[in-house]
């Protein structure tokens, strides 16, 4: 299993960075090479129970990602927020974190998933875990530093 973990502190509310990054669907706008839609029957915006699906696609080569909202913990005055993610794909096991809390003048969002490809034999987790947990991690910091940079840019000076 591949440990990817990422942290950012962004300059804006706890509200307002966890409205963005629980929104689903934008996350398409920041995630390379995917997209990501709630599914037909899930629930509308977000919350507990949720399904959406990342589609991440490079050419004609390409999967499916269907997650669903196990834990949810909206950020409220003076407490943090906290979101489990449950992959239920063909492709890809395990889950995600996000944390969202309160950081000085600005929020700390931590962005953390165990994903496994179901295929691969366990031996190969210690083999290919620690490149995937990097690079995934890196991918996540871009994710996250693009968001900010969105969410800096809707925001008043």
């Amino acid at each position: 299993m591949a440990r990817i973990r990422t942290e950012l502190t962004i300059d804006a509310p706890a509200q307002e960075v966890w409205a963005l990054v629980t929104d689903w669907p934008a996350q398409s706008r920041w995630i390379p090479l995917t997209t990501v839609a709630l599914d037909r029957h899930s629930p509308a915006g977000s919350g507990l129970g949720v399904r959406f699906t990342g589609r991440s696609q490079l050419g004609p080569i390409g999967f499916d990602d269907p997650m669903e909202v196990t834990e949810w913990q909206p950020v409220t005055e003076g407490a943090p927020g906290h979101c489990r993610i449950r992959k239920l794909g063909p492709w890809l096991t395990g889950g995600a974190e996000i944390d969202v809390r309160p950081a000085g003048a600005g929020t700390l969002v931590t962005w953390s998933e165990d994903v496994r490809l179901r295929w691969m034999p366990r031996f190969a987790d210690r083999l290919l875990g620690p490149v995937i947990g990097a690079l995934g991690s890196a991918l996540f910091g871009r994710t996250l530093r693009k968001m900010a940079a969105e969410l800096a840019r809707s925001r008043p000076e």
